[in-house]
């Protein structure tokens, strides 16, 4: 029978540069280099996922605070924060069982269950799927429509960019636009969190007189109302960011819901 006390003590007094021994130590290395790895990265995601979303949170109390009045406009509203749904994309319906606390937008988006695979000639956002549901922000006052603020990705040069998209009550202006997460190259298409870049956003229509969603980043200046400068040296990383909001925007993301919300209301 095996003794694995003897085998241990065996292989310990094997030659430092034993072939047998000098891989056998690399495994063990690399065994509880994982072990311990494994186990920070599941005890600190709690902490990570708290930290991402209060940095969320933060960047939407920014964007809002760049609003010209809409401090003013939330306080008279007896509001603090805007009033947090959940749409069913396809439908453009509120879902009226799927708590927006309790509601995931990653964790729906990589779940084949709860998402949709978007078809390769109107995925422009390079997603490949979206979740079925997604949360939306609202502003409103006595039954109108103040802000609309619409959670949205795509890909860019080198990482997933996301960003919360603000949208006037006519819901074709751009109200504001905020990077919540990007992973590009810095110092070139890190730059879509520039707040310089940013403000070009506002202001800017999202769709033509025939509702065909134009919105675009231009190499230059822009001269045209659906149009926005690019960043310079970053023309791949500003396409995405156009491309993003051009998929959301379209009848595949939230198109179904701003129609329903400018034909129904709220």
């Amino acid at each position: 029978m095996l003794n694995p006390f003897r085998l241990w003590q065996g292989f310990l007094a094997r030659p430092n540069d034993d072939s047998i021994k000098v891989f056998g130590v690399a495994i063990l290395v690399a065994m509880i280099s994982a072990i311990f790895v494994s186990t920070a990265a599941v005890a600190l995601k709690p902490l990570q996922d708290a930290h991402l979303e209060a940095e969320r949170a933060a960047r939407m109390a920014q964007m809002l605070d760049t609003l010209p009045g809409m401090r003013e406009v939330m306080e008279e509203a007896g509001v603090d924060t805007l009033e947090t749904r959940v749409v069913e994309l396809a439908t453009g319906a509120f879902a009226t069982n799927i708590d927006p606390a309790d509601y995931d937008l990653e964790a729906a988006t990589g779940d084949p269950e709860q998402s949709t695979a978007i078809p390769p000639d109107v995925d422009v956002a390079g997603l490949r799927r979206r979740a079925n549901h997604a949360p939306v922000h609202l502003l409103e006052r006595d039954g109108t429509l103040l802000l609309i603020v619409l959670p949205v990705e795509g890909t860019g040069y080198q990482s997933t960019i996301r960003a919360m998209l603000a949208l006037e009550p006519d819901l074709n202006t751009i109200a504001a636009l905020t990077i919540t997460e990007q992973g590009e190259t810095p110092g070139i298409g890190a730059r879509v969190e520039d707040p310089a870049w940013l403000a070009l956003w506002p202001g800017t229509q999202v769709a033509d007189e025939n509702g065909n969603i134009v919105i675009s980043v231009v190499r230059g200046t822009a001269t045209g109302p659906y149009e926005v400068d690019a960043i310079s040296g970053a023309t791949v990383t500003s396409n995405g960011v156009a491309n993003m909001l051009r998929y959301w925007l379209g009848d595949h993301g939230y198109g179904p819901f701003l129609d329903r919300l400018a034909t129904e209301g709220l």
